[in-house]
């Protein structure tokens, strides 16, 4: 039997998860041996989030009597290649410091750190939606759009059927951010130091500030679309309009750079039936394909699983 270990490590919990296989096989979803969450207490400090994390593998291995032989984490930031370090972590205690290092070294095992959006990519590229809808695809493109606006890239080799799948990080880490591409010129500032960025845009908090300026009323999204689904509020439909334009502009961008086989729509926003029909009406606006967009579009199958899967399969 082969194992494979990931750990989802977020602001406020970690959670880990061991899968299992046959040896030379891709685990099933269903083939979960433990999961098992545990609180980050991000507010002790880096050295104390370290300590949890051994905490939880620990834990894993005296519940399972397995010990693994490497280890896969899903982060709220990106490792920096240049620098070996962290980096855009929203647990800001993380950023500057070698964690891909000093885990392995505590762990005593090699250890993959890929970004929260990235393992997202991945699970579903490999345990997900993907494989059932697009089985032969060689790049998938996966988008988070909620509290902020994120994405990762997963490839493989086409022409063989048991070609294994990876994220594509970049040289510099930063593979798949499309959150942070201009999208509105001299539009809202950014906290990267930008203005206008897709995340000020088209994340739930940028629609919701959206509404509240034209409107003068705050009002969650999901009160948003439902007022905008029963047609008694003209703000929200100018909201939503908003969105599927702009979210046809700039999915248009990552088609026409990485001309993906699939792309998944996870987050918050992304669960809005309208994005895989009107908005893909948009996107075939913009796309350098004379209109036609034969990327599909797919909702994502794991649900708040696909972080901690993703980082086992790194």
């Amino acid at each position: 039997m082969q194992t494979y270990w990931g750990v989802d490590l977020g602001g406020t919990k970690i959670e880990g998860v061991v899968l299992s296989a046959e040896t030379g096989t891709t685990p099933s979803p269903d083939a979960v041996l433990i999961r098992k969450r545990i609180d980050t207490e991000a507010h002790k400090g880096y050295d104390h989030i370290l300590g949890q994390i051994v905490k939880l593998i620990d834990l894993l291995k005296t519940e399972t009597s397995l010990t693994p032989e490497r280890i896969g984490f899903g982060t709220p930031g990106t490792n920096n290649p240049a620098t070996q370090t962290m980096k855009n972590c929203n647990t800001t205690v993380l950023n500057g410091k070698p964690m891909k290092q000093d885990l392995a070294r505590l762990l005593g095992v090699p250890v993959e750190v890929a970004n929260d959006a990235n393992c997202f990519a991945l699970a579903e590229a490999t345990l997900g939606i993907v494989p059932g809808e697009v089985p032969n695809y060689q790049t998938v493109f996966g988008v988070i759009m909620g509290t902020g606006v994120g994405g990762g890239v997963v490839v493989r080799n086409r022409d063989k059927a048991d070609s294994q799948a990876f994220v594509l990080n970049g040289l510099q880490g930063i593979g798949g951010e499309w959150g942070h591409n201009i999208l509105e010129e001299d539009g809202y500032p950014c906290y990267c130091g930008k203005r206008g960025c897709v995340e000020q845009v088209i994340s739930g908090p940028a629609l919701q500030r959206y509404y509240q300026q034209i409107s003068g009323e705050e009002r969650t999204m999901k009160d948003i679309m439902k007022r905008y689904e029963e047609g008694r509020d003209p703000y929200a439909s100018q909201t939503v309009d908003r969105m599927l334009e702009y979210f046809g502009k700039a999915i248009s961008v990552i088609i026409n750079i990485l001309d993906p086989d699939a792309i998944v729509l996870g987050g918050g926003v992304g669960n809005v039936d309208l994005l895989y029909t009107e908005g893909v009406e948009r996107v075939k606006k913009y796309v350098f394909n004379s209109g036609e967009v034969k990327t599909r579009f797919l909702k994502p199958k794991l649900g708040d699983s696909a972080g901690v899967f993703g980082a086992a399969m790194l």
